[in-house]
């Protein structure tokens, strides 16, 4: 293999956007080898990136702190999360806060409002929830013209939702919940990432606890909502009909796609498909959604 055509293999692996395990072998091949060859951090995070949404943590961590090594900031970002979230099975906050103060210094706000999380929740430092407010309520203005999907405009905009929630402003909270809504909708499409899939599924609940479901216009992620409940919903899909299903059992809700069952409605999001393609991906192409 060449630099040249390991560059050819990324390209075009990324442009497939959902990859097969095959192609996924291919990309790790390629990235490796590129590191080897190129040193550059770049590859090291997205090789690390392709760990970590597969949940290989430990593999994750190794070529973050590879490419930390060459001062690269997102690197900094993304070790704050490994030790925020105890990743590898050890929580530390102390790291992470380190991890994230030092790419916050660059800019990053994706840093700047984990810092804020910290702060509101007073880990590793001490609790000072006027300053997550003050923080999110400064990075909302910077974030809320942004059209690139990797920047955190849904995750800023929850936020000072709930803090617009908890002043009452109930309308306002509302608002910037549907804004939000179709930017994450839009980046999950393009790579299906668990944390987003988390992320939308708080967005929908935190979204109707303000306001009622409209039965009659629902879309996709609603699904969040209605299945939580024995529910049969019916959609098409490129003229063809399909049938989801929530049963409850033993006091928990399973849903069944067609002939496959899921253990819960978060198992259906991360799993459910229609001919290879995870529902996630084709969010806009569903449409007649229709509760029986």
């Amino acid at each position: 293999m060449t630099i040249r055509e390991a560059e050819k293999l990324l390209k075009r692996a990324y442009s497939n956007g959902n990859l097969t395990e095959d192609e996924k072998f291919e990309l790790t091949e390629a990235l490796t080898f590129l590191i080897e060859e190129t040193h550059d951090p770049e590859y090291m995070m997205s090789l690390g990136g392709m760990y970590y949404e597969d949940r290989r943590f430990d593999l994750a961590l190794k070529y973050y702190e590879m490419a930390a090594g060459y001062d690269y900031n997102v690197a900094y970002e993304c070790l704050g999360y490994i030790w925020y979230y105890g990743r590898t099975g050890e929580v530390d906050y102390k790291k992470a806060f380190g991890y994230f103060s030092r790419a916050a210094e660059a800019g990053n706000v994706v840093a700047e409002y984990k810092l804020a999380d910290m702060y509101k929740d007073g880990k590793y430092v001490e609790q000072d929830y006027d300053k997550y407010c003050r923080t999110i309520e400064s990075l909302y203005p910077r974030m809320k013209h942004s059209d690139w999907l990797n920047d955190p405009l849904p995750e800023i905009s929850m936020r000072l939702a709930s803090i617009r929630r908890e002043q009452g402003r109930i309308d306002e909270a509302i608002k910037l919940l549907l804004e939000a809504r179709p930017f994450l909708a839009e980046r999950i499409m393009y790579n299906p990432f668990f944390g987003d899939l988390n992320n939308m599924e708080w967005l929908i609940r935190d979204l109707y606890e303000m306001i009622e479901c409209d039965m009659n216009d629902l879309k996709l992620y609603d699904l969040h909502y209605v299945l939580q409940t024995p529910h049969k919903v019916t959609f098409r899909h490129k003229n063809k009909g399909y049938e989801v299903e929530s049963v409850e059992e033993d006091g928990s809700v399973a849903v069944r796609f067609g002939s496959k069952w899921y253990r819960s409605v978060k198992d259906f999001f991360a799993d459910a498909d229609i001919g290879g393609k995870r529902l996630v991906t084709i969010p806009f192409e569903l449409y007649g959604f229709e509760v029986k």
